[in-house]
C-alpha cells in the first residue's frame, strides 16, 4: 500500500518516486483534483516530472469534499472561522496516517516526546470541535507519559507554578501555545526558563490581540520566557503534517512534505529560492484526500529546502478557484 511507504522515505529520488505514484493514485480517486486537473488540459499521462503536478487551491477544502478514498470516514477536522464564514473540512478516512506523521515528524525534529512535559495553551482551539491541532497535542500529551502533562485552558496560575517547579528541577518542557496566549502569560507573569525547554508558537492572535510581524512576536517571547530562540509550529487543518522552525521563523519539513513557491501572476509556474510568491505544498500523508495544496500563504524556499512565511494572500491576489466555478 501507498500509504506504508510515506514514511520510509530517504531522500530526494524517494520523495519524487512517491509523490508521482501519490498523484496517479489521486487523480484515479479524487473526482474534484481530477476536475480540476483536466480543466488545467492536465491528465495523468502528461504529467512526467514533479514539478508539473497540479496544486488544487485550498479554498476548495470550504466546497467540496477533498477525498480520494471510498472507506469510512473516521474524523472530520475543521478550521478556525469568524462567525458565519464557510470553514475547512479535512474528511479523514485513516487517523492511523495522521498518528504517524504527527508523532513521526516531531521525533525526526525534537526526539523522544517522553523527554518532554508537555504542556499546551490552546485556548482558541480548544473552545471549538474538530481541531486537528488540539487532537495531536492530547496524543503528545499522552505519549510524553509525565502526571504534568495537560492543557492548561483557564487555569494560569497552575500553569505558572508547573513551569517554575519544572525549571527548578530542570525538566525539559514542550510549551505549545497559540500566539496570543503566550503573549498573555508573559505580560502577566515573570518566567526564567533555560534552553533545555520549548517555547512554540503555533501562529495566530484569532482576534484576541493586533497582529504583530514574526520577529517583534519572538523578541517579546524571548524576554518574557527568558530563552534564545522560539519556536513554530506551520500547520494547518488542510494538512496532515506540519513544518517546524527551531527559532528565526526558518521552517524545515519532514521528509514526506515539501514546499514550492509559485508565480503569484502565474500559478502554474514555480519560482527559484529567494523569490517570494504562493506557497505549493506537497504532503504525501494527505494520501487519502489531496496531496498537492496551492495554500494562501505567502513565503520563499531557500537552497536548502528551507522556507519563510511572510505572509497571506488577499481575496483580490487569489487565482486558480474560478477555474471551477461551474
Amino acid at each position: 500500500m501507498l500509504a506504508d511507504t510515506i514514511f520510509s522515505i530517504q531522500n530526494h529520488s524517494d520523495f519524487e518516486r512517491l509523490a508521482l505514484r501519490v498523484f496517479t493514485h489521486q487523480y484515479h480517486n479524487n473526482i474534484i483534483y481530477q476536475r480540476f486537473c483536466n480543466l488545467l488540459g492536465i491528465t495523468k499521462t502528461s504529467v512526467q516530472h514533479i514539478n508539473q503536478i497540479p496544486y488544487l487551491p485550498i479554498q476548495f477544502f470550504k466546497q467540496e469534499k477533498i477525498i480520494s478514498h471510498q472507506a469510512t470516514i473516521q474524523k472530520i477536522f475543521t478550521s478556525s472561522g469568524t462567525t458565519g464564514s464557510i470553514t475547512s473540512k479535512h474528511y479523514i478516512s485513516d487517523l492511523s496516517v495522521y498518528k504517524k506523521s504527527f508523532t513521526k515528524g516531531f521525533q525526526y525534529f525534537y526526539g523522544d516526546i517522553t523527554e518532554y512535559v508537555v504542556l499546551a495553551l490552546l485556548p482558541s482551539y480548544l473552545e471549538r470541535e474538530g481541531s486537528s491541532l488540539v487532537y495531536m497535542a492530547e496524543k503528545l500529551i499522552k505519549d510524553s507519559n509525565h502526571p504534568e502533562s495537560g492543557f492548561y485552558l483557564h487555569d494560569i496560575h497552575k500553569l505558572v507554578s508547573v513551569i517554575r517547579k519544572l525549571t527548578s528541577q530542570n525538566k525539559k518542557i514542550l510549551l505549545l501555545g497559540v500566539s496570543f496566549a503566550l503573549l498573555d502569560l508573559v505580560e502577566n507573569h515573570n518566567l526564567q526558563l533555560n534552553d533545555i525547554s520549548v517555547i512554540m508558537e503555533t501562529g495566530g492572535m484569532k482576534g484576541r490581540r493586533k497582529e504583530m510581524i514574526r520577529e517583534e512576536l519572538h523578541e517579546v517571547l524571548k524576554d518574557g520566557f527568558g530563552v534564545s530562540k522560539i519556536h513554530s509550529e506551520y500547520g494547518m487543518t488542510e494538512l496532515l503534517s506540519q513544518a517546524y522552525s527551531k527559532g528565526n521563523g526558518i521552517f524545515y519539513c519532514p521528509p514526506w512534505m515539501r514546499v514550492s513557491i509559485r508565480n503569484t501572476e502565474d500559478p502554474l509556474t514555480l519560482l527559484k529560492t529567494n523569490k517570494t510568491g504562493g506557497v505549493n505544498i506537497i504532503d504525501l500523508a494527505n494520501i487519502n484526500s489531496c496531496s498537492f495544496i496551492a495554500t494562501q500563504d505567502l513565503g520563499k524556499i531557500y537552497k536548502d529546502n528551507s522556507f519563510e512565511i511572510l505572509g497571506r494572500f488577499d481575496h483580490s491576489d487569489i487565482r486558480g478557484c474560478n477555474l471551477m466555478a461551474l
